[in-house]
């Protein structure tokens, strides 16, 4: 079964059951963001309808006052699993793509400070761009791989995955303990320093090193 959406038109993934996105894995964005570094795996989830092809609109919503972009790493999962230790995560991914985790920062930034959960923040439609292409293992290693983003061709974040604080291996073994991952599932291993707004008509290129940019733009 395929994601079907009115905002996505791609076969490039089965239909997740659910988006996992990891909190704070790089230390300059958590530094950026003036939050503590966590000791074990944290992450919050996006709805599947967020998800937006490759070459698609973001949507700015009337009650979104800034939208900030994040250029992730993204691991799609094509076996069942629960309790994984880190050595069998392997066994589980079917491919890596890029994502963008957009999010309006004023309504997580409100939610964070009300102690409010921040899927309004993270789940509108449109918010999760990815692609265009899956790389299975095979053809990608995720190690050492400079992560990019531009904003009208103006760089705005960049680092390295080997930045990351949790290894893929570690973020899909650890969210495992806490729930059954699908085939078709996504996770996203969280975003370099440099996040910051975009505005209606602003074209955003994210890239991994080996892998075709992801373009979209906003609206």
């Amino acid at each position: 079964m395929l994601v079907t959406t009115k905002y996505l038109n791609s076969d490039l993934l089965m239909a997740p059951t659910k988006i996992v996105c990891v909190l704070r894995n790089y230390l300059e964005h958590a530094k950026e963001l003036n939050s503590p570094v966590p000791e074990k795996v944290k992450f919050f989830l996006k709805p599947p309808s967020s998800l937006l092809a490759n070459e698609g609109t973001v949507i700015i919503p009337d009650s979104v006052g800034s939208l900030h972009h994040e250029v992730e790493l993204a691991v799609l999962i094509g076996k069942r699993g629960r309790f994984i230790p880190e050595d069998e995560v392997k066994d589980h991914v079917l491919a890596y793509t890029i994502m963008l985790d957009m999010t309006a920062r004023d309504l997580q930034s409100n939610a964070k400070k009300a102690g409010l959960p921040w899927t309004e923040a993270k789940g509108y439609d449109t918010f999760a761009p990815f692609g265009p292409r899956a790389y299975p293992p095979g053809e990608f290693d995720w190690h050492d791989k400079r992560i990019w983003l531009d904003v009208n061709g103006e760089r705005r974040q960049e680092g390295n995955t080997d930045e990351m604080l949790f290894s893929v291996e570690r973020i899909i073994s650890e969210v495992s303990e806490v729930m059954t991952i699908e085939p078709g599932d996504i996770f996203c291993t969280g975003t370099p320093p440099g996040v910051g707004a975009v505005r209606s008509g602003d074209k955003i290129t994210a890239g991994i090193d080996g892998m075709e940019p992801l373009t979209v733009t906003v609206q």
